[in-house]
């Protein structure tokens, strides 16, 4: 039997355990992934259902336009049912957010205006702001708004909950959910609420979102709200989504920690998930001794891992923000007992470089004058000229010398410095803070990576 569109496919997705994150925690622990919907998330049931809603109220008409402020996730469910039912599209996102996601966005139609990040949700240039004046500005235009949309929570009461009650046969004990927009968290835990009003509901928050201190205090301070990297969850204000009553607790995860995890989860249990399942699973990790043998965990996975091949997936935008524990230069210079650097100068003879290489027993040489690297000396080099003509012992090391050896940062990773040390180019050098040259040789990275 087959389907009529793409959005039939929405929703039934999977309930997975976890085996090898979580085997320290005494509770059964199972991931509800919402990237099988066609969109790769969970957003693709309140998109469809807020347009569905529009639609019965009249507010959306044929040949109109679907405005919204979204990260990406959203904003692609909306495109789906934009194709699929006949309407343009204009998502207004801000600069935090993957080029991924835009790139998506444009791939299925839609218009999308990038704002800044660091500024009030009431400032005109804020994503909240643009997208509110243009469902304003534009003809036959809506302005979905799924932060304050209730449509948002009922697509979760109508479908996720009564999902994960099914798939667990009523045994769920706990529900942990990343707390953004609050249709998630809310409309699921309302409907497993009057299933069973002991499940407990855990929200994960991010620090710089105001929401953690709102629900303990009532209060909405603005101290609270900086800079976070964190996407797809936390918010600079609160919602009307939100049922705070419905809400067991708080928990806030650092933007390392939930980045770190979703790597974990992608490398010890298959899932290629996006950064708020990575956060989800940190924030209840944190939890982890309120839990018993007896408890059935339900973690909601809520995108995909493709949105974030270029942050959170990409070496390199992990380390620019120290989000990754590796071995640099600097580590290799600091693990190994001697740290002289061996140099010699280019008026130096030949055996007097053999010599050096016998006496501290290595095999690469900088050469330098007046504190500058000219070129380099190496025992394989010096090998082959010496055996093709003996006399050559006498000659200047400025006539045999080789390229200067690189020069790279003195925190370089580890890994990156293997493909710097080639069979033609035996190490590479660094300055430490004091401005003092350092060499690391392919011996020195293979036995590091050995440790």
């Amino acid at each position: 039997m087959w389907l009529n569109n793409i959005l039939e496919t929405i929703g039934n997705t999977p309930l997975i355990r976890l085996n090898k994150i979580t085997k320290d925690i005494p509770a059964i622990v199972l991931a509800k992934v919402d990237y099988f919907n066609p969109g790769n998330s969970i957003k693709d049931r309140m998109a469809l259902k807020m347009v569905e809603v529009a639609e019965k109220e009249g507010k959306l008409k044929p040949g109109g336009t679907i405005i919204e402020g979204t990260s990406g996730n959203t904003g692609m469910g909306l495109a789906l049912a934009a194709c699929v039912k006949g309407y343009k599209c204009i998502f207004v996102t801000t600069d935090k957010q993957s080029k991924e996601k835009a790139d998506i966005l444009k791939a299925v139609g839609a218009e999308v205006i990038v704002c800044p990040t660091n500024v009030l949700p009431e400032d005109p240039r804020s994503y909240y702001s643009v997208a509110k004046r243009l469902g304003k500005e534009i003809p036959n235009s809506m302005y979905m708004n799924q932060y304050d949309n209730l449509a948002n929570r009922q697509a979760h009461y109508e479908s996720t909950g009564p999902e994960i009650w099914e798939q667990t046969e009523g045994r769920i004990t706990h529900l942990v959910c990343t707390a953004g927009t609050g249709g998630t968290i809310t409309g699921t835990a309302m409907y497993l609420k009057e299933k069973n009003p002991n499940i407990k509901v855990w929200a994960i928050d991010v620090y710089g979102s105001l929401l953690t201190k709102f629900y303990n205090t009532g209060e909405l301070d603005m101290n609270e709200v900086h800079p976070y990297i964190s996407e797809g969850f936390g918010e600079d204000f609160v919602p009307q989504n939100y049922d705070m009553s419905v809400i067991d607790h708080f928990e806030q995860v650092t933007d390392k920690d939930g980045a770190v995890m979703a790597r974990r989860i992608a490398k010890e249990e298959g899932l290629f998930c996006g950064y708020s399942a990575g956060s989800c699973i940190q924030g209840l990790m944190q939890l982890k001794a309120s839990l018993t043998k007896e408890d059935i965990v339900v973690c909601i996975f809520h995108d995909h891992g493709s949105r974030y091949v270029g942050k959170i997936y990409n070496d390199e935008w992990m380390m620019e923000r120290g989000f990754l524990d590796v071995k640099t230069f600097k580590d290799i210079v600091n693990g190994r007992s001697t740290k002289r650097l061996v140099t010699i100068e280019p008026g130096n003879t030949v055996a007097e470089a053999v010599g050096l290489m016998k006496k501290y027993d290595i095999e690469q040489i900088p050469v330098m004058k007046d504190a500058a690297l000219t070129g380099a000396v190496s025992e394989s080099g010096l090998f082959q000229k010496v055996f093709n003509n003996p006399e050559i012992r006498n000659a200047t090391v400025e006539s045999v010398m080789e390229p200067a050896y690189p020069v790279v940062a003195f925190d370089t990773p580890v890994e990156r410095l293997g493909n710097l040390i080639t069979k033609e180019n035996g190490a590479v050098l660094a300055k430490d803070e004091k401005g003092e040259y350092h060499i690391v040789t392919k011996y020195d990275v293979i036995h590091s990576l050995a440790k």
